[in-house]
């Protein structure tokens, strides 16, 4: 299974496409961010996002994407603009044909740390010892989006030991 993960954002979306197996290590295949210029208006924004995305897509043929949800800033402004970046990124996963699963922060954090309340530096190392990586993946926005995408593959891997157990 290949899992493209997506930490949303206008000026940083942070990716990461990692293949897994029901036996074997997850594999990181590419991370990265994608960069927006903060002088462009929103929707040439929001375009070049779609766009990077889609071909993220159509290059690797993922599985599944794995977004993660809003968090609530105490900015009302920064929460609607981060919807419209996770927006473009689901459309480009649905015009593909993909299933979008969307996570909590919280979620992700506690799927590869343990705690929801993991810090971006404990994220990064996490996914560097989960992947078994020479190094951390940078940006952490890249890092996040390689922790969205194993917090996926981690739980359909538990959903598939939960119907192999034997029912009492």
């Amino acid at each position: 299974m290949i899992v493209l993960g997506i930490d949303p954002g206008t000026a940083i979306t942070g990716y990461g496409v990692v293949a897994g197996e029901p036996h074997g290590a997850p594999r990181l295949i590419e991370c990265g961010v994608i960069r927006t210029p903060p002088h462009e208006p929103l929707p040439t924004r929001l375009l070049g996002i779609h766009q990077t995305i889609a071909d993220l897509i159509a290059r690797h043929h993922p599985d599944a994407v794995a977004i993660e949800d809003i968090f609530y800033a105490k900015n009302v402004r920064t929460t609607v603009v981060l919807g419209h970046a996770r927006g473009v990124a689901m459309l480009a996963a649905e015009q593909a044909g993909i299933a979008v699963h969307e996570y909590p922060p919280a979620t992700v954090k506690k799927s590869v740390c343990g705690t929801g309340n993991a810090t971006k530096i404990q994220v990064q190392f996490m996914v560097t010892q989960l992947l078994r990586l020479k190094q951390a993946p940078q940006p952490a926005d890249a890092a996040d989006g390689v922790a969205a995408a194993l917090a996926h593959l981690m739980g359909v891997h538990l959903e598939r030991i939960a119907r192999q157990a034997p029912r009492r």
